[in-house]
């Protein structure tokens, strides 16, 4: 064995119907980006751009509330790297819709 201990770390992407958890053994220092390069997620997704995917960690998305952005953060031991989907909908527009809807449905009802 060297004299720096990897660390273990996953990587997570999930699809509708799949989901792809890749559990790695890193060197101390890796960054999230090279953890996503090391999983080969981006080889198995092609939709998975490494470049432009949002990325985060348990739920934190990176370059957000002060966490660096992919290329500069550092992960930790047992940290759990997700990629994230485009949304298929505007969450406020699916909102208002609802609303909208149960606003007629109420209108209606009386």
């Amino acid at each position: 064995m060297t004299d720096i201990d990897p660390i273990a770390v996953e990587v997570a992407y999930a699809l509708p119907d799949e989901q792809k958890l890749v559990r790695l053994l890193v060197e101390p220092g890796t960054t999230a980006l090279q953890a996503l390069a090391r999983s080969g997620i981006p080889e198995e997704f092609p939709e998975v751009d490494p470049e432009t995917a949002k990325l985060g960690i348990f739920g934190q998305a990176l370059g957000t509330k002060g966490l660096a952005a992919a290329k500069e953060y550092v992960m930790q031991p047992g940290d759990r790297l997700e990629i994230y989907r485009p949304l298929i909908a505007d969450p406020k527009e699916a909102r208002k819709k609802r609303a909208e809807k149960a606003k007629k449905a109420a209108k209606d009802n009386q």
